[in-house]
């Protein structure tokens, strides 16, 4: 089965109500290493949650590095839960957890089907203020975003992506449901998308990403929870989450 038809037969099944484990099928690429902006403590004008950084393992991280509570989430930009989380949990979160220095929040991008690679690409292309950023937009809107890629691909686009070089077929797949024109937007030109959702490394660190939510947290559904490395069974809201967090401070 070629890597296009996997990408459009994954997207058929992205709606599904439950956000299961996915194993993406993407010709792996070279691994590639991510420089971690140093954390230094904010002044008193800041805050916490102006302390955002890339993190070695691929993620973006928010807050105190050194929180005595390090949550760390991996979501799927598709995953309606992790959607739900998103909009339910995460501003609490940030204000009566992040801000105070007692807990830092990480995010990874999980590949939890095909539709996932483009924007988590997207992602990893931005700064990592605005890559934050842009993945609460992406869960702000993901009913309208990710409806296009519902629909089942013609024939004639399905054999016009298998044509393509792997890498180059996510950024075809991503255009054909429109996700050029989302962050358009937003102020990305189509060389800068092009270029982005094409990146060979990019597609590396986001295959070990979803490789070591596998081996190493024991993932089997998105939002999955690790709090100070401790994968949280049962876990995947916000009214679940929070007496976990209690607890661990």
């Amino acid at each position: 089965m070629s890597f296009a038809h996997r990408l459009t037969t994954v997207a058929a099944l992205m709606m599904l109500a439950a956000c299961g484990s996915g194993a993406s099928n993407a010709a792996p690429a070279a691994p590639v290493k991510v420089n971690a902006a140093a954390a230094a403590k904010p002044t008193k004008a800041a805050s916490w949650l102006d302390v955002v950084v890339a993190t070695p393992d691929g993620g973006i991280r928010q807050g105190n590095p050194n929180a005595k509570v390090k949550l760390l989430e991996f979501g799927s930009l598709t995953c309606s839960h992790c959607g739900a989380f998103a909009q339910e949990g995460v501003p609490t979160l940030r204000a009566k957890y992040v801000a105070t220095g007692r807990v830092s929040y990480e995010y990874r991008p999980f590949l939890l089907n095909g539709v996932d690679f483009a924007p988590s690409l997207l992602v990893r292309c931005q700064p990592p203020t605005a890559a934050m950023k842009l993945i609460e937009a992406f869960y702000a809107a993901q009913p309208q975003w990710t409806q296009p890629f519902t629909k089942p691909l013609p024939d004639d686009v399905q054999k016009r992506l298998a044509a393509l070089p792997p890498e180059q077929q996510i950024t075809a797949f991503a255009v054909n449901g429109g996700l050029d024109g989302f962050m358009r937007t937003r102020g990305m030109t189509r060389a800068r998308f092009d270029q982005c959702t094409s990146d060979k490394a990019g597609i590396a660190k986001l295959n070990a990403i979803r490789d070591d939510a596998n081996k190493n947290y024991a993932l089997t559904g998105t939002p999955l929870f690790v709090i100070n490395g401790k994968t949280l069974a049962d876990t995947s809201n916000w009214a679940k989450l929070k007496p976990a967090l209690d607890a661990a401070l």
